[in-house]
């Protein structure tokens, strides 16, 4: 989302939407108890019960594929022109939000999880501040990583249609196990790579295309 803004813009969109997003994943730990309430059902319909918690997987997961699915067009369609600072694709508002509301929902069912798990919480607000410490610090290598191969941002735009689709079964209560998911990521991922190795040996052979 942060690669649509000038380049000065960028590493502060990220930082704010990341912190925001960490005051939100605290501010859920905080609320122990609504959170476990998360998972009662606060209506049916003809039968079907429906939690606050699906209420998010649904809402959630069709942003991320109405979003991903959005992006993969822009691309397809329209390419990816890396914005100037004088004229940029994207508010810093709108991106960060986008990273904010992105990272709540795939935040959601984990702090669900963790509050079921962990009884104390400065142990839990430790594990997320740790886990947005980290993703602050790879975001701006990765993003800059996807920004010079372009087919990377197709293959992580993938990944979150994907996850997107995911999150919206397990709001119908159609649960679909993450290990196969993320193996078929993790074999996309590594295919992807071995393409951008032999890309790049064949740049350093002079443009050549490789033998054989």
């Amino acid at each position: 989302m942060a690669e649509r803004l000038p380049p000065s813009q960028r590493r502060r969109a990220r930082n704010l939407g990341l912190g925001l997003a960490l005051g939100f994943r605290i501010g859920l730990l905080a609320s122990i108890a609504w959170v476990a309430g998360l998972s009662q059902p606060v209506f049916s319909i003809a039968g079907f019960d429906v939690s606050w918690r699906d209420l998010v997987m649904l809402g959630g997961g069709a942003f991320l594929v109405w979003k991903a699915s959005q992006e993969i067009h822009r691309e397809v369609v329209h390419g990816h022109p890396e914005p100037t600072a004088s004229g940029t694709s994207a508010s810093f508002a709108a991106v960060v939000g986008e990273i904010v509301v992105i990272d709540a929902v795939f935040s959601i069912d984990s702090v669900v999880v963790a509050v079921g798990l962990v009884e104390h919480l400065p142990v839990m607000i430790a594990a997320v501040s740790v886990a947005v410490a980290v993703m602050a610090l790879v975001a701006g290598p990765l993003a800059r990583f996807i920004s010079r191969n372009p087919t990377t941002r197709m293959l992580a735009l993938a990944f979150l249609l994907v996850v997107g689709c995911a999150l919206v079964a397990d709001g119908f209560h159609i649960h679909f196990d993450r290990e196969p998911i993320y193996a078929a990521m993790a074999f996309a991922g590594l295919v992807e790579g071995l393409n951008l190795l032999r890309e790049r040996r064949r740049r350093k052979r002079g443009g050549q295309p490789p033998a054989g």
